[in-house]
């Protein structure tokens, strides 16, 4: 099982105990406004999605990682890779995302914790080109973005909600550049 650790957090696969904290992280308006339409999640929907997440580990050897806070145990959210099936015209791709509960924004800890989740992409999974989708607007996502050293790559509608999205990509050799 693969563990990555940052000075601040330890990037882990799901437990049980995870399915509280994370739906309480979906259950806040303000965290899940720039998801899809904006609709919060409850306690089945949190389950099932943990379900997919540890269910994308192991069909495509990678996945979203819970993010917890070192020095507490708190789950603080998640980050890591998955494929945006959700929008096929940027397909092939996989894409980098974090979802952190709002007592854990404004200290660089989705940042931190995205750059150890890009790092694994290159590093460890070998991929070649990573995405990452927001919804317009989204200004502290397009942040860490380009924090990542990730470009704009395009502006497109979410197929199911119609809400603008801009995607950003970086290569492995955008990659490789910035780490030398």
């Amino acid at each position: 099982m693969v563990t990555l650790e940052t000075p601040r957090l330890i990037l882990r696969r799901w437990r049980e105990e995870d399915v509280a904290p994370m739906t309480a992280i979906h259950a806040d308006p303000e965290v899940m406004r720039w998801i899809r339409d904006g609709s919060v999640r409850d306690e089945q929907q949190t389950r099932s999605g943990v379900q997919a997440w540890e269910s994308e580990w192991e069909s495509e050897g990678f996945g979203l990682f819970a993010v917890e806070i070192r020095s507490t145990g708190e789950l603080a959210g998640f980050t890591g890779l998955s494929v945006p099936h959700y929008l096929p015209e940027v397909l092939p791709a996989v894409e980098v995302g974090w979802r952190l509960g709002r007592s854990h924004w404004g200290q660089g800890l989705a940042t931190e914790a995205a750059a150890a989740a890009v790092r694994f992409a290159f590093e460890e999974r070998g991929l070649e080109r990573i995405v990452s989708i927001t919804q317009v607007g989204n200004d502290a996502s397009e942040r860490i973005m380009t924090k990542l050293g990730m470009h704009l790559f395009r502006e497109t509608a979410h197929p199911t909600c119609r809400r603008r999205v801009r995607v950003f990509e970086l290569s492995s050799d955008q990659y490789a550049s910035t780490t030398r």
